[in-house]
């Protein structure tokens, strides 16, 4: 499954969802959907207590969920049942709940909404613009961060064309990026800022993103010239790219006295938290 991980809002409660690109198709957490549902503590429990009471259900379980590895509350990532639209209905046929017609009514207009999207790459960009403004975000940085997210999706198709692999590839050549440029690691980097499950991206400063965004334009316009092949060369080419970023970061802080590496992560500024934002491509980014 090449799958694209996306935070979606049901009245306020999240329901972490899947892309399948190749597939077409969008897949939601079972025990999410539940949780919404029931208002369960504990919507695992749920699940056993569903399948024992639908013998059908029970019996089709494993034709209609699948694992996939989800980010967990504790921002790790763990596999978890999820079901396309198609198995979440079924789902639902066995749970009394008021929200029932309302929820696929919300999955029905996800659906549609993405496949929009897909036929008219701007509608997500508007919508990305849309969520940063109801988060509190400034034009200034909207600005950047839709910049980065092109710049970001120009760099990922430089990587395929190299021939690197989707997922943990992508992971380690991104973080090779960040660790040249700004000294930490992506793990790191997001522990200074005190985030967990946030996106790093999301949280960074106009500098930081800036910088973080000349590091990546570089590793492609260097990629595109040299024209590596595998994860091997593409990592050299990523070091490159960000060494660039990495000089005019030294450079700018020795005009400042300080260092641009800041802390501050968008809940210090931000009138309301910010949640995580599906990117237009957030392929590994976070």
């Amino acid at each position: 499954m090449t799958k694209r991980e996306a935070l979606k809002l049901f009245e306020e409660k999240k329901v972490r969802t899947v892309w399948d690109d190749e597939t077409q198709e969008w897949y939601f957490s079972v025990v999410d959907v539940i949780a919404v549902l029931t208002d369960s503590i504990d919507p695992k429990q749920y699940v056993k207590k569903l399948k024992a009471r639908d013998p059908e259900l029970k019996a089709n379980w494993g034709t209609i969920c699948t694992l996939v590895p989800l980010v967990s509350a504790d921002g790790k990532k763990r596999k978890e049942m999820v079901a396309t639209t198609e198995g979440v209905f079924r789902i639902i046929q066995s749970i009394p709940s008021p929200k029932a017609e309302p929820f696929k009514q919300w999955m029905a207009h996800v659906a549609a909404t993405r496949l929009e999207q897909m036929q008219d790459p701007e509608l997500s960009i508007e919508q990305a613009v849309t969520d940063y403004k109801r988060l509190g975000y400034s034009d200034q940085w909207i600005n950047q961060r839709i910049k980065s997210i092109e710049i970001r999706k120009e760099l990922t198709d430089e990587w395929a064309r190299g021939g690197v692999q989707v997922g943990q590839q992508y992971a380690s050549l991104t973080d090779i990026i960040t660790r040249e440029w700004s000294g930490k690691t992506t793990r790191e980097y997001k522990r200074f800022k005190g985030l967990r499950k946030e996106s790093l991206r999301d949280n960074m400063t106009n500098v930081e993103l800036m910088l973080n965004s000349l590091a990546e334009a570089s590793a492609t316009e260097i990629s595109k010239q040299e024209n590596p092949k595998g994860f091997s060369q593409n990592a050299e080419v990523a070091k490159k790219g960000a060494k660039v970023a990495k000089v005019a970061r030294a450079q700018l802080e020795s005009q400042l006295g300080r260092s641009v590496i800041s802390p501050a992560k968008a809940s210090d500024y931000l009138p309301t938290p910010p949640s995580q934002i599906e990117d237009v491509n957030p392929t590994e980014e976070k």
